[in-house]
């Protein structure tokens, strides 16, 4: 324990003893620790979370290293989560972190127990899975954060944080609210969201990743169930965009600025 009071000597200068002690006391899980949730998990260890679970399926692809957290040349092939939790333990060996090599689908989702968290951050790419969480989320007693779409930014000073139904100009945003009135299906309360109203376009090739070290092809032939254990995105997706750390890292620091933020409210 004196490690861990010598690590948070600054931020309890800050925030008090109390505060501390609710942060150490609360439950949190992210779902997608790429480009967002990655950073997100960082800020949060760092600021004094102590039980927390990180759920993504992916593995460290050459193409994550310029906005991902954990992605290096050195840790290209190995599982994300894992590599994750490695680092977070090296900030605070205390710490209580949960990875989930998972996928949060219609078939995995009663299986993580979301109604047992505090706190549930959503970084979720995929639409359809997206929509899924935010629903069952927004039926639990949890507070709930999401993060809209980060790619094809760069202006750190359009990003914002605003309620679901308020937000504008950003085409995630856009397109899960019109999911929701078409299967007439819709979240139970309202949340908060992180988003920016910026929208460049791409200007190189759209291509996948394009080298001998891209360990996607691999990946989907990895043991078990390769759609669970060893999913790989880049070929689903009808348009890989651009992306900058910057951006994708306010993101996630914003995520974990509201989750701190209510905690010691």
């Amino acid at each position: 324990m004196a490690i861990e009071q010598a690590i948070f000597r600054r931020t309890e200068l800050l925030v008090g003893d109390e505060s501390m002690e609710r942060l150490s006391s609360k439950k949190v899980i992210i779902f997608g620790v790429g480009g967002v949730g990655s950073w997100c998990a960082e800020s949060l260890v760092r600021s004094g979370i102590r039980h927390l679970t990180i759920v993504d399926s992916d593995r460290v692809c050459i193409t994550n290293i310029n906005r991902q957290l954990m992605a290096t040349t050195k840790t290209v092939g190995q599982v994300k989560v894992e590599v994750l939790r490695e680092r977070l333990l090296t900030i605070n060996p205390a710490a209580d972190i949960t990875a989930l090599q998972q996928i949060f689908t219609a078939e995995t989702a009663d299986s993580f127990n979301i109604d047992t968290y505090d706190y549930i951050i959503d970084a979720i790419d995929s639409l359809k899975d997206k929509q899924l969480l935010i629903l069952m989320a927004c039926r639990t007693k949890a507070r709930f954060f999401s993060s809209m779409g980060a790619a094809l930014k760069m202006d750190p000073t359009r990003i914002q944080v605003g309620e679901f139904w308020k937000v504008k100009g950003d085409p995630l945003a856009r397109a899960l609210r019109n999911k929701f009135k078409q299967t007439k299906q819709f979240p139970k309360r309202k949340f908060l969201c992180v988003f920016s109203d910026e929208l460049l376009q791409n200007k190189g090739h759209n291509a996948t990743c394009g080298t001998e070290m891209c360990v996607c092809p691999k990946a989907k032939m990895g043991p078990g169930n390769p759609d669970l254990l060893n999913h790989e995105w880049c070929s689903s997706k009808a348009q890989i965009n651009g992306t900058m750390a910057h951006i994708t890292a306010i993101f996630g620091f914003m995520l974990a600025g509201l989750v701190i933020k209510d905690a010691i409210g």
